[in-house]
């Protein structure tokens, strides 16, 4: 049996943000026959232009289209800002949607979770995402569904990550049944 290949997309850039460190916890307890990587410098990637894309495309834009085209599947790990998904992940969305019908996500099982520090745990956040990532064509797994609030909640405690590990092991197990 290979590994399933899981990218993960951390919507904040701070090297020490919630999001990340939840992607770090759950990249180190991935189950067996699983790899968790962790796309690495999104806050690089220019903002989509049609003009600089193509054959010259940002070699960052580049990378990120491989990490998602070699995996098996994609998970979002991300804050909320403003109510809605950070830009950072809005734009690495519209990377991966091109070129129109053909983009790296097309066809990719994808989910979006995460957390913040308020009552609603990124809930909006995590929908936009998911309803971005089903524009530009990927298959996102709507039972996969987990904000959590981050208000009095130590989100790295073991209660909480056994929430995460099993949105993760649902994108993982999850088949689409039109396929087969």
């Amino acid at each position: 049996m290979t590994d399933t290949r899981v990218l993960v997309l951390v919507g904040s850039l701070r090297a020490d943000s919630i999001n990340r460190r939840l992607a770090e916890a759950l990249k180190a307890s991935a189950p067996e026959g699983v790899t968790l990587e962790i796309a690495e410098g999104l806050g690089s990637i220019p903002f989509y232009n049609e003009e600089i894309d193509g054959e010259t495309a940002p070699a960052a834009a580049v990378a990120l289209r491989e990490q998602v085209a070699a995996a098996d599947r994609v998970l979002v790990i991300t804050p909320e800002y403003n109510g809605t998904m950070p830009a950072v992940l809005n734009n690495a969305i519209d990377w991966l949607s091109r070129p129109y019908g053909a983009g790296a996500i097309v066809g990719k099982p994808f989910a979006a979770v995460g957390t913040t520090p308020t009552p609603y745990g990124g809930k909006w956040s995590h929908e936009h995402a998911r309803h971005s990532a089903t524009i530009a064509g990927a298959k996102v797994i709507d039972t996969v569904v987990l904000s959590q609030p981050g208000v009095d909640v130590d989100v790295l405690s073991d209660e909480v990550l056994a929430k995460f590990r099993a949105a993760v092991a649902e994108l993982v197990d999850w088949r689409d049944d039109a396929a087969a």
